[in-house]
């Protein structure tokens, strides 16, 4: 465990002040709130989502013109316009890319012949020792049942000293981390980082609608579920309407393509439209400690200075 998080290694790698990611969630995590996170001393990242080239194009350079910082774009691999994501941040300059919800391989050598940082979210120890063979990977974010989004099946606790004792590289804790309690434990466990998507859901540079952002701040403990377990990528979701119905259909026997059909849009829909009731929210079980609305500035402070807090605890017993 670091005495001071300056001094973790992934600081030094990617040229931030806090070992700390904001999470790159679809729709919710754009130039804006990238930015603010980057300014603010962390890692601010833009979700690409299923979005389409320009939508992102736009984003990146909306980013560039607020802040000198370094930022990254989180690429998911599940969208039908990757390769025109790939092509955007190779063209815009994007110095690094965290990639999820599926294998980035493919992609490994269009961005290593770009100089592009890649740090992959994987769920297992097997998937970070795999991602950990390529050159350009500087990194792993471990990323715990706990999340919010596609998620594995392994809790934070469990797998990220598993991953740490298995990869030669930082290893980036998320999942279920929300104050600088949870960012001690992480260290802990042998982190050299974390990565927070819920609490900047509140933060007052989030563009997310106020219905959605209601919806975090009134969870509890046990208001999220998963849904999509049958089709192969699990995402956790705060309980509503559309959490319910999704899980009917799973249960009556949807096949992929009528859950798939039946989910299209909702998250866009909750985010951006505050369709709270039949739209899907995506939340970490972090949720329930989750209710503050601040800037992200203050965020990250309260994330270090928590962090420290404990760090004097545990010198001074």
């Amino acid at each position: 465990m670091v005495k001071r998080l300056e001094d973790s290694k992934i600081c030094h790698v990617l040229g931030i002040d806090y070992p700390i990611f904001q999470g790159g969630m679809a729709w919710v995590s754009d130039a804006e709130l990238a930015a603010a996170v980057s300014n603010a001393g962390g890692l601010g990242i833009i979700a690409a989502g299923n979005a389409p080239k320009d939508w992102l194009v736009g984003e990146i350079r909306k980013a560039k013109s607020l802040t000198d910082k370094v930022f990254a774009v989180n690429i998911m691999l599940l969208s039908p316009f990757v390769d025109e994501v790939i092509d955007a941040v190779i063209e815009e300059g994007v110095r690094v890319v965290v990639t999820g919800a599926g294998n980035p391989g493919k992609h490994f050598a269009r961005l290593n012949e770009n100089g592009i940082k890649i740090i992959p979210v994987v769920p297992s120890v097997s998937q970070a020792i795999r991602m950990q063979r390529n050159a350009g990977v500087v990194a792993i974010i471990a990323e715990g049942a706990e999340a919010g989004g596609h998620v594995g099946v392994t809790n934070t606790m469990a797998m990220v000293p598993q991953i740490v004792d298995s990869v030669d590289i930082p290893v980036i804790a998320a999942g279920g981390i929300g104050d600088g309690r949870g960012v001690a434990a992480a260290f802990c466990l042998g982190a050299d980082g974390v990565q927070l998507g819920t609490r900047f859901i509140l933060a007052n540079e989030c563009r997310a609608s106020e219905a959605y952002k209601e919806k975090v701040a009134s969870a509890k403990d046990i208001s999220t579920t998963v849904t999509g377990m049958s089709t192969g990528h699990p995402v956790r979701v705060i309980k509503n309407k559309f959490a319910k119905k999704f899980k009917k259909l799973e249960d009556q026997g949807a096949s992929i393509e009528e859950l798939e059909a039946y989910g299209a849009g909702s998250l866009r829909s909750a985010v951006l439209d505050g369709e709270c009731d039949y739209g899907s929210v995506m939340a970490g079980q972090i949720a329930g400690l989750v209710s503050k609305r601040e800037t992200c500035k203050e965020i990250i402070d309260d994330l270090v200075n928590g962090y420290n807090k404990v760090l004097r605890g545990i010198v001074n017993d």
